[in-house]
């Protein structure tokens, strides 16, 4: 299921307060992808950004995906206050309504000199296009089930690094970057970029959980970063978008 922001035109995937599973430009439309050449900390990322989205013409409502680095992974309580700063940004851009937030983002920590602070990687906005291939970002997912309960109880094979451990973690999170696609009517076939994030050695179940499943289809950029929860090991995200920058 999902819904249409209108002011940023494009659709999203509604998930929880902090971000949304995915967004999809509409029709007229179209996602550009920017990547800072250096990580920026999180206040003057989000004044690039809107510099960047108000040179293009236009309003910071369609700014529809980040992508963030942090020093290390949180702890559930130090995730959830993280989150409760990040939004306040994009509620005074129009784009968080206390509620509902249709950006989407990833955000993973590198293992090996991680940024000081929270800092921006990368971001996506919506601008016209004549074109009509479709565009879409979908927001970074790890092994983690939706519902209710603490991290540890959601988690796929918790603390557990065994090779069957690993598969089925990569598995799931495989799964889940499916079923955000299949959302918006794509598949694996559709993307033009996929990115994992683990320090874990994932390359034993690469062929069947990934590449036999069409993942790889343009390449597999690995990330070495954890997830940005403790105790999560794998995560992942994807896109199609045409135009991409480094600034």
């Amino acid at each position: 299921m999902t819904s249409d922001f209108a002011p940023g035109n494009y659709r999203f995937i509604p998930a929880v307060f902090q971000y949304s599973s995915g967004a999809a430009a509409n029709p007229g439309y179209e996602i550009e992808r920017v990547r800072f050449e250096r990580w920026l900390p999180l206040a003057d990322g989000f004044a690039k950004v809107a510099k960047y989205i108000q040179g293009a013409g236009r309003p910071l409502t369609s700014f529809c995906a980040c992508e963030l680095r942090s020093p290390a992974a949180f702890t559930e309580d130090g995730f959830r206050q993280f989150n409760e700063h990040y939004v306040k940004t994009l509620a005074g851009w129009g784009l968080y309504d206390g509620s509902v937030n249709p950006v989407a983002r990833s955000n993973v920590c590198p293992e090996i000199d991680p940024p000081p602070e929270p800092s921006f990687y990368a971001f996506s906005f919506t601008r016209p296009s004549g074109s009509a291939t479709p565009t879409f970002v979908i927001a970074g997912g790890a092994e983690l089930r939706g519902g209710v309960g603490t991290y540890p109880e959601r988690t796929v094979r918790y603390r557990d690094l065994s090779p069957d451990g690993i598969k089925e973690k990569v598995r799931f999170t495989t799964r889940e970057m499916e079923g955000r696609m299949d959302a918006f009517g794509f598949g694996w076939k559709d993307t033009t970029a996929v990115q994992a994030y683990t320090v874990r050695d994932f390359h034993p179940v690469a062929a069947d959980e990934l590449v036999r499943r069409g993942a790889a289809r343009s390449g597999l950029t690995w990330h070495f970063a954890r997830p940005p929860v403790i105790d999560l090991e794998y995560e992942m995200d994807c896109r199609r978008v045409m135009r991409e920058t480094v600034i």
